[in-house]
């Protein structure tokens, strides 16, 4: 099968420090490619997945992101480069909707986002794509039809075991306030235990979240990293009790959490979002909405066996997986298409 990935144009794929889309897409185009498929990767010009790649967007003009004529130069030059494929898959916002100037082709999109008022009136005026949701909780957002729910997933062999045995709990994503970082220190104090923070923190209002409600707090065993790079990611999580995930919004899905249960550590959340379907209470983390029943869990982590977490992981979130999902969806709207001649989900 000739498949067209439309990458967004900001980072590279892999991106170097934060980038969840971008890891994800990453191992989406090697999976497929060792399946025997032919792979045509569109995205940012200095991404290193090794698949035959092109790029629309010069390096320079991605450094804004989110510009709605840069994703819009990206989509139109990429759908001109992968329009003799049997199948596009679009991670994109813009691309989507630029699609439907090219009826003859199949494309899947995948949101990676919440499914917003925005996104729902994009997806929404793309009637022949295929929609995929990242969660089942993620589909049930929205009142748009959706096609699939596929998993993300990531390859155990890059995420070694630790052992846990520096004794700090970790806290890995985005510094603003819907990961709840502010909470996680305070449950890290309560609890008695050092802190290590590693967060994205590119944006005004993730500069302004730190500054007024975490720098305050730092010292005293808790530890500000700044934005790590995959071994400091994998080292963070390796050596940790455990991984707080106080999230106060529903994430869609949360690659922290499986990164963090690769290296064989558990997992402490907020039952929101994709929590439930990603962590399994009482065997690969605890899960608590209130400050209390965070707090059991972490009192009972050490409990829980780091292997378990490991091939939980490896059981359903795995590379493999995630492309036999895949494969499942492009073949489903490739008949589709071929039944009525337009894709309608």
């Amino acid at each position: 099968m000739r498949i067209g990935i439309i990458a967004p144009p900001w980072l590279p794929v892999p991106a170097t420090g934060y980038g969840g889309t971008e890891a994800v897409v990453d191992q989406l185009a090697r999976g497929l490619a060792a399946a025997g498929h032919d792979v045509l990767l569109v995205c940012h010009p200095d991404s290193t997945c090794p698949v035959p790649r092109a790029s629309v967007v010069p390096a320079a003009d991605s450094t804004r992101m989110g510009r709605a004529a840069t994703e819009l130069e990206h989509a139109i030059g990429a759908y001109e480069l992968v329009r003799d494929c049997d199948v596009v898959h679009d991670h994109t916002l813009a691309g989507p909707l630029y699609s439907e100037r090219f009826p003859e082709l199949v494309v899947v999109a995948t949101n990676h986002q919440p499914f917003d008022r925005p996104r729902n009136a994009v997806y929404g005026a793309c009637p022949h794509v295929a929609l995929v949701a990242i969660s089942n909780a993620h589909a049930a957002s929205t009142d748009l039809p959706v096609a699939a729910v596929v998993h993300h997933g990531i390859d155990l062999a890059e995420y070694p075991q630790g052992d846990g045995g520096s004794g700090h709990l970790a806290v890995l994503g985005r510094m603003t306030p819907d990961k709840g970082i502010d909470r996680a220190i305070g449950l890290a104090r309560a609890a008695g235990l050092p802190l290590k923070i590693a967060a994205k923190m590119r944006e005004p209002g993730e500069r302004r979240y730190f500054d007024e409600a975490v720098r305050p707090l730092l010292g005293d065993g808790v530890e500000y990293l700044g934005e790590v790079d995959g071994n400091g990611k994998r080292l963070l999580l390796g050596s940790a009790m455990a991984l707080l995930n106080p999230i106060a919004w529903a994430e869609p899905f949360g690659m922290a959490v499986l990164e963090s249960m690769a290296c064989g550590t558990p997992v402490i959340a907020c039952p929101r979002g994709a929590m439930p379907e990603l962590v399994q209470h009482g065997r690969t983390g605890f899960l608590g909405e209130t400050d209390e029943e965070l707090l059991a869990g972490l009192r009972m982590v050490d409990q829980l066996d780091r292997d378990v977490c490991r091939q939980v992981v490896g059981e359903r979130f795995s590379v493999s997986v995630m492309v036999t999902g895949y494969l499942r969806v492009y073949s489903d709207a490739i008949a589709a298409r071929s039944r009525s001649g337009a894709f309608s989900h």
